[in-house]
């Protein structure tokens, strides 16, 4: 059992950790952030699970900004008792809601990380110069334990190098650390020489016998070569990708190793993996590589037909630039794994499809896509085509649903097809952008481009729209979407 010490231990470290955010109210709040330079607030309510959620990571967070130089302040505003003017005054229309403010006054939206460490980083790069000036070899050495890729520039500000490798610094500042010093000492810390170079540094648990640990830039000073060479080698052979900088990998052909990623617990074992993960990329650079833990993304595991990851070895999805989908079916080990990406090089792996069984449409007026269908239903179609993509616990799709299966038996004798497909069942194919249900697309049949429907959602809206953008007129109804008289 543990000692009384132990427990008063532990509760004095979660009192001190959630003493760190300052509490506001609607009486408090000017005078308390008038005075302080830079201040991320949460507008909560105590019932939301999302609040719930950020809460001990916002509180993380709180110490290390609070010991940052220069400091940044942590509060919090209870929209449901003491803030709710200025949840009304700030316009916060759902929880938890973050925002900037400087000496008081709203600064900006808060869009960055939901957890601690992403928090942080965030918000120390809202103060402050966008790289950390270096003035003697303790610093530098400081600087060099945290667990971050850095970008260094060593020598003086005023040279053309100097100059372009700070506008680089303040356009990047969110997501990248950057540090400069003109000090010899500095530079010796780093092991390198002080002549006006830019030097990307890996740290310590992300460094490996694959490559290099400090990589320097070798080209001219122009800002936009030395952006593209930051993040180009930024993630390295296989880059820790997690839910707050997943955006950098995507876009590209990224292939990615889903573990039990433990940067905090198990440094060993996830660099076992990683290492494995790093040797087989480093043969194909046509490829960004990262390892994920799989507890971080279990949805899009799901995405990939992962149900459950069982056991130490990683599991492999990929994804190209197009957003197709690739799984790796055998057991990990370098040897499969190598055997994998050559294949995907050579584009030799089918893309994985997430699809339902295949609908028997024979005796419906509005067809049912799936993904196994979905290319001969409306791409291929020769008519034009309506679709809908739903959710079946949407209550805005249950209630469209009599008026598009009506919808359907009013266009079953016209060159217009009425599809609908369940979009959490199904992929969706990338040039759909659908982002909330229902989502509905027109697709004429000379082009099959979608054209985002944003029309009414009662039958009459629907025909309007429909005999004003058929590619051949209706048969029962004219351009205006009137009904037209039938010869007897």
């Amino acid at each position: 059992m543990f000692g009384l010490g132990f427990i008063t231990l532990c509760l004095l470290i979660g009192i001190s950790s959630a003493e760190n955010v300052v509490d506001l109210t609607d009486a408090s709040f000017d005078g308390e952030l008038a005075s302080i330079d830079t201040a991320l607030v949460m507008f909560y309510a105590p019932w939301c699970g999302h609040c719930k959620r950020l809460k001990p990571e916002f509180e993380k967070s709180a110490g290390d900004l609070l010991r940052n130089d220069p400091p940044v302040t942590l509060a919090k505003v209870d929209c449901t008792e003491g803030g709710k003017d200025l949840c009304n005054k700030f316009e916060v229309r759902g929880y938890p809601t973050l925002k900037i403010f400087r000496n008081g006054e709203l600064s900006a939206d808060y869009n960055g990380p939901r957890e601690a460490a992403g928090i942080t980083k965030y918000m120390r790069a809202q103060v402050g110069p966008a790289s950390k000036k270096l003035v003697d070899a303790e610093g530098a050495k400081a600087q060099l334990a945290k667990d971050e890729v850095v970008v260094y520039y060593l020598g003086a500000d005023d040279t053309e190098m100097g100059k372009a490798f700070s506008k680089v610094a303040a356009k990047l500042r969110e997501n990248v650390a950057f540090a400069n010093s003109a000090e010899a000492s500095v530079a010796e810390a780093l092991g390198q020489p002080l002549d006006g170079q830019i030097v990307l540094v890996r740290p310590k648990h992300l460094q490996t016998k694959l490559e290099e640990s400090q990589l320097v830039y070798s080209g001219a000073a122009d800002k936009g070569d030395i952006e593209a060479w930051i993040m180009g080698n930024y993630h390295g052979l296989a880059g820790h990708r997690t839910p707050d900088n997943a955006k950098d990998f995507a876009g590209k052909s990224a292939v990615v190793a889903f573990y039990g990623v433990d940067y905090v617990k198990n440094v060993k074992g996830t660099n076992y993996w990683r290492n494995r993960v790093a040797k087989v990329c480093k043969e194909f650079p046509g490829f960004v590589c990262a390892v994920s833990n799989k507890d971080d993304f279990a949805q899009e595991l799901t995405e990939y037909g992962f149900d459950y990851v069982a056991g130490d070895k990683p599991v492999v999805a990929a994804r190209d630039a197009k957003g197709l989908k690739y799984k790796m079916e055998d057991e990990f080990s370098v040897e499969t794994f190598k055997t994998f990406m050559t294949l995907l090089e050579a584009g030799e792996v089918d893309p994985y499809v997430k699809s339902e069984s295949l609908p028997d449409n024979s005796k419906t007026n509005t067809k049912v896509a799936v993904a196994k269908n979905f290319d001969e239903l409306v791409m291929k179609n020769t008519k034009d085509v309506l679709i809908e993509f739903y959710a079946p616990w949407c209550g805005h799709c249950k209630k469209l649903t009599p008026i598009y299966e009506e919808l359907g038996d009013k266009m079953a004798a016209e060159e217009v097809e009425i599809v609908k497909m369940d979009a959490t069942a199904n992929d969706v194919p990338p040039q759909f952008n659908v982002r909330g249900f229902p989502t509905l697309f027109w697709l004429p049949k000379n082009t099959k481009s979608p054209k985002s429907y944003e029309g009414g959602r009662e039958i009459d809206d629907f025909i309007n729209y429909i005999a004003e953008h058929a590619t051949d007129e209706l048969n029962g109804w004219d351009r205006k979407g009137k009904v037209k008289k039938q010869d007897l």
